[in-house]
């Protein structure tokens, strides 16, 4: 037990040390692809229309999340029978596949750097690309705003709730985590196609982020201080805004970094065209900047840092009390 443990915390740590360095690997299949291609094939066999996809959307959640977990159960358990070093050796690539950190931080600094050419088309290109809602008629601030929010979202979503799933268990843990968030974001909208079909999506999705959407904010807050940021301000916003949002969640990491940074986030967006109406985060102190895209950036790595070694050392806890 304590050598597989062992195994497990140097696999999760070398993951995220590889996606730090490397970023998303291209050249490799990406279990996201799969993912997202088992959720379509589920869509297409499952998804009628009426009140009858309720059922039919929480069967497709556990047809995809009981796979996307069982799949790298068997493997790892394969390979451990092998060779502990070949397990070592696909966990670690696992893990690093799971961590969305470097390609966030690359994506958005696109935006960033479009900003400061004053290349507004081409800002919008990129913050298109990282972003759910049109931009099209989006100016300097919005575009800023978008992805300032985006970055402080996925704090959460695509890094720290994964290291953490991870962290309590291994590389199976974070693809059931990326399986729900993925269905989450393919099929859990409130629109007259998957309202029904897609409720199930939704509400694993906010049960499953819940805790870590949380502790993101909370190691957020801490790390603040080590950057140069407001803790103060991003504790106090926090507090007053972290629910400001339809979703429970994506409110908590916004808010933090709203304070932190001394900007009003969130507020109206238009998605397919469609208006909707949402709280602003935050108080505006300064006007949004394009270096703000940079400084979230470093507060989702400082506080993603915190997340790993916060579970590095829970891990080395255990294996000394066993």
């Amino acid at each position: 037990m304590c050598k597989l443990l062992i195994f497990d915390t140097a696999a999760l740590a070398l993951g995220f040390i590889l996606d730090f360095f490397i970023g998303d690997p291209h050249a490799l299949p990406h279990p996201v692809v799969g993912i997202g291609r088992l959720i379509s094939a589920c869509e297409k066999e499952l998804r009628r229309g009426g009140r009858g996809d309720i059922c039919r959307g929480a069967i497709t959640v556990a047809i995809v999340a009981g796979l996307s977990t069982l799949l790298p159960v068997l493997v790892l358990i394969l390979s451990w029978r092998i060779d502990p070093i070949l397990y070592l050796v696909l966990e670690s690539v696992m893990c690093f596949q799971l961590v969305a950190a470097r390609d966030l931080v690359r994506e958005s600094r696109r935006v960033e750097t479009a900003l400061e050419r004053d290349d507004v088309e081409a800002a919008r290109r990129a913050v298109s690309m990282i972003v759910g809602r049109d931009t099209d008629a989006l100016d300097k601030a919005g575009i800023c705003r978008a992805a300032v929010e985006t970055v402080a979202e996925n704090a959460s979503d695509g890094v720290i709730a994964p290291l953490l799933w991870m962290g309590l268990f291994g590389a199976a843990g974070g693809f059931f985590y990326k399986a729900v968030n993925t269905m989450d974001s393919m099929i859990g909208y409130k629109n007259e196609k998957y309202l029904f079909y897609g409720r199930a999506a939704a509400k694993t999705d906010d049960a499953v982020n819940f805790i870590p959407s949380r502790l993101a904010a909370l190691l957020m807050i801490l790390v603040c201080p080590l950057l140069g940021l407001d803790a103060g301000g991003a504790r106090r916003i926090f507090r007053r805004d972290r629910l400001r949002h339809e979703s429970p969640n994506s409110a908590q990491t916004e808010s933090v970094c709203a304070g932190a940074l001394g900007v009003e986030l969130g507020g109206d967006a238009v998605y397919g065209g469609v208006l909707h109406r949402k709280d602003t985060l935050g108080d505006p102190v300064r006007p949004i900047e394009p270096e703000d895209i940079a400084r979230a950036g470093r507060l989702m790595y400082a506080a993603s840092g915190a997340a790993l070694l916060l579970i590095v050392l829970l891990r080395i806890a255990v294996i000394v009390c066993i």
